[in-house]
């Protein structure tokens, strides 16, 4: 069985998407055969996998969607097939999060440089708590070097999940390849790479480990 990530936070543009398509194809340029599915009614993942289909033919991952109460079905055969399958999941946290939450081996929480997504938190890690599932939150849309980030990522270490030492920094080529159906690995070989390489390795040592 396949090691299944759950991105999840209950703020919306938290970068949620961007770390799921990211991430997903970070695994599979490492040799990883990976699945991701879209669980959010909005479809942004699921419009990333179309535009990507079309431009390349040959997108190099499965896709899926299901609803809430179908996840734990469908994510049990893509586990079955995969070594990673990434579920991304929609900008709140009710009832709809729990059977992706019961599916997950690792829950990760984007975190963008604001103290509003770290307000935010809260409730995924404590839904996260009761299924006794890990947890691991991610700085996204980082403004390193700045006060705000540092305080943010001060508080964030406080909380009840590891935090990630790999951030996104807020970037532009984030978003350029998100439209294109792209990662940001497969651009122009910059600092993102690099970022997108240390997050994918420090999240496989972390499945390692469990």
């Amino acid at each position: 069985m396949g090691f299944v990530i759950v991105v999840a936070q209950q703020k919306g543009g938290s970068g949620k998407t961007t770390l799921a398509v990211n991430l997903a194809v970070a695994f599979a340029r490492a040799g990883k055969s990976v699945a991701l599915m879209d669980t959010d009614p909005q479809g942004s993942a699921g419009r990333w996998f179309m535009a990507r289909l079309e431009a390349q033919g040959e997108p190099g991952l499965e896709f899926s969607t299901a609803s809430a109460w179908g996840v734990t079905y469908e994510c049990r055969k893509l586990a079955e097939a995969h070594d990673i399958v990434i579920i991304d999941t929609p900008p709140k946290a009710d009832s709809d999060l729990r059977p992706a939450l019961r599916a997950a081996d690792l829950v990760l929480v984007p975190v963008a440089t604001s103290h509003l997504d770290l307000w935010a938190v809260e409730v995924v890690l404590y839904l996260a708590e009761r299924e006794d599932k890990p947890a691991m939150i991610v700085m996204t849309r980082n403004r390193a070097g700045t006060r705000l980030a540092a305080d943010v990522a001060a508080k964030a270490a406080e909380m009840s999940a590891d935090l990630a030492v790999a951030a996104l920094a807020n970037r532009v080529v984030y978003a350029e390849t998100l439209g294109q159906g792209r990662a940001a690995l497969e651009a122009a070989k910059g600092p993102a790479h690099a970022e997108v390489q240390a997050l994918m390795q420090e999240v496989a040592a972390k499945l390692d480990a469990l």
